[in-house]
């Protein structure tokens, strides 16, 4: 590993999975620290806004080394209408006050963000044009992840068995319009399916639905998050995910939610769900698993680490789902609980991310 580093570990901005980025990035910052090296955490959208000491003075925040507050999850979804209205600094920039500044001084960007504005491709496209170096996956293989529905067809050509879906626009936000739109697709549809919104993250704006009834609450509930809306087959089984590290499957791991599905709470809540690892699944299960995540990981062009989600059905047949760029490192979240599997202590893990991430940027810049 290099001699110590100035390290921004960036979390937070302005998505639905802020907090669990605050969390993620919290953890992160605080292991890196215990390694020796000078790492701030920094919040996207508010950035030293945020801080109590400092906000003058981006670069020597290394030195100081801001305490790290605790993250309490409380299993709701962050109000970002009231983020917005509580930035002192108004700028429509997603980039908070100082955070750029901060940035281009430290050694690399370790980037914690998960969701929208963060693990869509946005600020490792602006940091490749600033040359700033960061952890994780380039702007485009991001972009593509980010989007469920574009992930699918994309790896379709190359033989990841995945459930059969379409796609619906509901663009006419008046309100006759967005009725008749909403009753041409309740007329196409059938359920038991899985109603998403293309581009969400952690569960949020997913929904199980098993009666024709609950169908159209469901579309309107997600076209809060967006116009497009992803209907999926919906298929019964165990819900698996398999992560890849450094172009390496990890095990599996298994996930049983006490109660309805792996839903936003139940992904951040203590307590809410089993997770074993490796998974209950036979040796063929397991290989398939770790190839399907490591084709989908190659193909997209991601970089360092990924998590690939999947169903594993009565008959043994495994099912794609979709993968995360940026995964959880959440004290719940399960790739350092597959690394740990392997022997891989989450400090370790942390550290090979940032690695990894240098030698990424290093060949990008020669």
């Amino acid at each position: 590993m290099h001699e110590a580093m100035k390290i921004v570990v960036l979390c937070g901005g302005l998505s639905t999975e802020r907090k669990i980025s605050l969390s993620s990035g919290t953890r992160i910052c605080e292991a890196l620290r215990q390694r020796g090296h000078r790492a701030v955490l920094v919040d996207l959208f508010l950035g030293t806004e945020a801080m109590e000491e400092g906000a003058d003075d981006p670069a020597g925040l290394f030195d100081r080394l801001p305490a790290l507050r605790p993250v309490v999850f409380d299993g709701q979804a962050p109000d970002l209408e009231a983020l917005k209205a509580s930035r002192r600094w108004r700028s429509p920039s997603l980039f908070g006050p100082g955070v750029l500044e901060i940035c281009r001084e430290a050694d690399i960007v370790f980037v914690g963000l998960h969701g929208m504005n963060g693990e869509d491709g946005r600020v490792q496209a602006t940091f490749d044009m600033l040359g700033i170096p960061y952890t994780g996956s380039g702007y485009l293989g991001a972009a593509i992840a980010m989007d469920k529905s574009l992930t699918k067809r994309y790896l379709k050509p190359f033989g990841i068995h995945m459930p059969a879906g379409r796609v619906f626009r509901v663009t006419d936000k008046e309100p006759d319009a967005r009725r008749r739109a909403l009753e041409d697709i309740l007329a196409v549809t059938k359920t038991p399916c899985v109603v998403k919104t293309p581009t969400g993250g952690s569960s949020v704006g997913v929904y199980i639905v098993r009666e024709q009834a609950d169908l159209e609450p469901a579309l309107r509930d997600c076209l809060r998050y967006g116009d497009d809306i992803l209907i999926e087959d919906y298929i019964e089984g165990r819900e698996f995910t398999c992560a890849v590290l450094l172009d390496r499957a990890l095990p599996s791991v298994e996930i049983v939610p006490l109660t309805r599905f792996y839903d936003y709470e139940n992904k951040y809540r203590a307590g809410a769900t089993e997770e074993i690892c490796p998974g209950r699944c036979t040796p063929e299960v397991e290989a398939e698993m770790g190839r399907m995540a490591l084709l989908a990981h190659q193909k997209l062009g991601l970089r360092t680490y990924s998590r690939s989600d999947f169903i594993v059905d009565d008959a043994g047949g495994v099912w794609y789902l979709e993968t995360n760029t940026l995964p959880g490192m959440t004290p719940t979240s399960l790739v350092p609980q597959e690394a740990a599997a392997v022997g891989i202590s989450y400090g370790e893990l942390c550290e090979m991310i940032v690695e990894d991430g240098l030698r990424n940027c290093a060949e990008m810049r020669a």
